[in-house]
């Protein structure tokens, strides 16, 4: 399917010269004078490599049709991170190159959506939110109130994340898995 190279996200799955490529980011220039343009930096599928490409936002690329579910996490061991798909109870190894740096979010029972070209996983999608433990922090300063200053703290899956002075070891919280930021104190 023919789409617009403006239209590119995270994720999407691009099919050039016959080899397909997951999109790693995309970004849209549109200088004061000149044509706008997208600059999208992909991994190949095949072997990993990382390519860079850019294409006036008009032109058309060629979105290759992937299958996306949700499925679950299970573990991770040897072979890679195993997932069930929670209807069919089918389960699918995602090595760890695709898993990425995403690794330090996956929970046991976790939903994930996995998109897959003929059976073989190719790209995930994390949820937006999480829900992390904080294993060490540094203790309050005294008379340090100002809403604005975060401390750094350890979660339990090994992220390196900011919190506010009032969060302790021990206390859960919820995450932005798009760029590590802490939202608020989980309610559980």
């Amino acid at each position: 399917m023919k789409v617009i190279a403006s239209s590119l996200r995270k994720g999407n799955v691009v099919d050039l010269d016959g080899r397909l490529y997951v999109v790693l980011s995309a970004a849209n220039f549109h200088p004061g004078k000149g044509t706008p343009t997208t600059s999208v930096d992909m991994r190949r599928i095949s072997d990993g490599v990382k390519v860079s490409e850019r294409w006036r936002t008009t032109e058309q690329v060629e979105k290759a049709t992937v299958d996306e579910r949700g499925y679950n996490f299970l573990y991770e061991d040897g072979e890679g991170f195993h997932f069930m798909e929670p209807e069919t109870y089918e389960q699918l190894a995602v090595s760890a190159d695709v898993v990425g740096d995403g690794k330090v979010y996956l929970q046991e029972g976790m939903s994930c959506m996995l998109k897959t070209f003929e059976g073989v996983c190719i790209a995930i999608e994390f949820p937006q939110r999480i829900t992390v433990e904080i294993t060490e922090t540094e203790p309050v300063v005294k008379g340090q109130t100002a809403s604005s200053s975060y401390k750094p703290a350890m979660t339990d899956s090994g992220l390196r994340i900011m919190v506010p002075p009032h969060i302790g070891a021990g206390t859960r919280v919820i995450i932005n898995t798009d760029d590590n930021s802490y939202v608020e104190r989980a309610k559980d």
